[in-house]
């Protein structure tokens, strides 16, 4: 489905058009009742008049880099999967098309914005949260007898970075505390903060890679 395509839908239920109508309106701009059946130029010009009727088109997200952001709903927590695939040695390429490409080959859906059901975003998602616990040792069994926050996916992931790394017998915790300059136990590290730390272990353990 072209983009163009996928805004006159989203046109079609912002304007609260039933279907009848719709086709009418294509018919009378284009002559042409589906937008399948339009040039591109035909399907602008359709926005172009939906636009001047009150269709307000989404504003395009931009990261801090200025890359465009994946849009729809399990979007963000594919891509925050996707990176920590990549901080934990597995994925070679952290870029949004890489994402897309295994979106792709699990679900047979060609972008995260047209991924409705959850049922087919889980197939991405349990793909991906099984690839890292057998190829990197992230362990996502509920712990039922630690303390809260060690039930986050960021604790999680930076434990298994942390085992690959120095192996089990360091002091992953103590190592922590020093990151964020206080005992975890009073306050634990905050998202942004486990985001940093899976960051750094990401750069050791491609380092690490790189080097073997």
């Amino acid at each position: 489905m072209s983009r163009s395509i996928a805004a006159l839908h989203v046109a079609k239920k912002q304007l609260g058009l039933d279907d009848e109508t719709y086709r009418a309106k294509l018919s009378a701009i284009t002559g042409k009742t589906s937008a399948k059946d339009m040039s591109e130029a035909e399907r602008q010009e359709v926005l172009t008049v939906f636009r001047n009727e009150g269709f307000q088109p989404k504003a395009v997200e931009h990261r801090p880099d200025g890359r465009k952001k994946l849009t729809g709903k399990f979007a963000p927590k594919l891509q925050a999967l996707w990176i920590a695939a990549w901080n934990l040695g597995l994925v070679n390429n952290r870029d949004d098309a890489a994402l897309l490409a295994f979106v792709k080959r699990q679900t047979g859906i060609d972008h995260t914005r047209f991924l409705t059901y959850g049922g087919d975003a889980s197939k991405a998602i349990e793909a991906l949260k099984g690839w890292m616990a057998r190829e990197a040792d992230v362990d996502w069994r509920e712990n039922t007898f630690g303390p809260d926050w060690q039930t986050g996916a960021g604790y999680k992931i930076a434990a298994a970075q942390w085992r690959n790394l120095n192996g089990n017998g360091a002091d992953f915790l103590g190592w922590v505390q020093n990151q964020i300059g206080r005992p975890v136990t009073s306050q634990p590290p905050t998202t942004a903060e486990w985001i940093a730390i899976m960051n750094t272990l990401g750069e050791r353990i491609r380092a690490r890679k790189a080097g073997a």
